[in-house]
């Protein structure tokens, strides 16, 4: 059975919405937020009825009747597990108590629920940005205060992941060992044993990003962090944000690098390279973590549309297992082949509440 799924994916200035009929976008569309608009609202969640909305207007026309679902992304929850959430109470109540820091995809559960409850079907969440499934010895550092944690990208890397285990190497995911490289404004490296996100790289750990700071000696940061060139707000936008090629190159822009290098730029051939050169050590090391048996690299985001790219990558992480190209991100196709697999039964949704009893 196709099932009718509605998503929808709140950013910092717009909401990304579509329905979906089995693997079919039967309505895609982009609401974009300005400043002034958004400005009256305190605090992120209490942007929720605005977007709505926005939301209800972009669907006008289309019969929500006919809608099995609505699933949204993820917020900010706690480190869990990957797969489905079910929206309630509980998470929203979570949610709209964070304050600083809060993201836009926090609004997700909210807009999901306040659809979902007039039409009696189910709004679920599906793989936040912390899905975190590492083992505790992945988690350990030599500050014990600072334990690993995995952080963004959940939902693009483990689709893709899915995707790679079917239709390529046609086993069960759950069978299968791939990493996955996804590279976009930011990036993150996962790897995937057992159906499992069990290790990551994240983009302030070792690979750097066009806007991400990668790994950084930390005598160094801590050097910086005390100097008095910048404050600790100052210093959070550095390393996310305002580094990688565009503190080197003044743009993020991959597709400019990539005309700079053509017209025989060679520093912007350097720091391109260096940043590739990092995302191929990354891929090494969750490798080594996986005792070398890997059955694929798949290469996703944006920036694996360049051939630049996933040449080089190709050449250097070849000898580890077969690469993947899986340019682009998918993350509206992911959220409605989650909820679908939910509806289906091969998926059981987790209850916000166990884990908050496990926290």
């Amino acid at each position: 059975m196709e099932y009718c799924i509605l998503v929808i994916n709140p950013g910092s200035t717009s909401t990304k919405i579509a329905v979906f009929q089995g693997e079919k976008a039967l309505l895609q569309k982009t609401i974009r937020h300005s400043g002034e608009e958004l400005a009256p609202f305190g605090a992120i969640m209490d942007q929720a009825p605005f977007r709505l909305r926005c939301v209800e207007q972009a669907l006008a026309g289309f019969d929500l009747t006919r809608l099995d679902a609505v699933c949204a992304r993820g917020g900010m929850l706690p480190a869990c597990p990957s797969g489905a959430f079910a929206v309630d109470q509980d998470m929203i109540g979570y949610l709209s108590a964070i304050t600083q820091g809060a993201h836009a995809s926090n609004l997700g559960c909210v807009m999901a629920r306040d659809l979902a409850e007039p039409l009696h079907i189910p709004a679920y969440v599906y793989d936040p940005v912390a899905v975190d499934e590492m083992p505790p010895m992945a988690r350990i550092t030599g500050i014990p205060e600072l334990p690993r944690r995995m952080m963004g990208h959940a939902l693009n890397t483990r689709a893709m992941a899915i995707r790679c285990a079917e239709t390529v190497l046609h086993k069960p995911f759950d069978q299968c060992r791939l990493i996955v490289l996804h590279l976009g404004g930011g990036a993150s490296v996962r790897l995937f044993i057992g159906g499992k996100m069990v290790d990551n790289v994240r983009d302030d750990e070792l690979l750097f990003a066009p806007e991400r700071s990668g790994g950084i000696a930390a005598e160094q940061l801590v050097k910086l962090c005390y100097s008095g060139k910048y404050d600790r707000g100052q210093m959070m936008k550095l390393v996310r944000g305002k580094s990688g090629l565009l503190a080197h190159l003044g743009t993020s822009d991959a597709m400019e690098v990539e005309r700079r290098i053509a017209a025989g730029d060679e520093k912007a051939r350097m720091v391109y390279d260096a940043m590739l050169y990092t995302a191929a050590k990354s891929i090494g090391v969750l490798a080594a973590a996986a005792d070398g048996r890997i059955d694929r690299i798949i290469l996703t985001g944006g920036i694996a549309h360049s051939r630049y790219v996933t040449d080089y990558l190709t050449q250097k992480v070849g000898f580890i297992a077969p690469v993947e190209v899986m340019a682009g991100e998918f993350e509206m196709e992911a959220l409605a082949a989650g909820a679908s697999r939910v509806l289906a039964g091969q998926e059981t949704p987790h209850r916000f509440r166990d884990l908050l009893k496990g926290e």
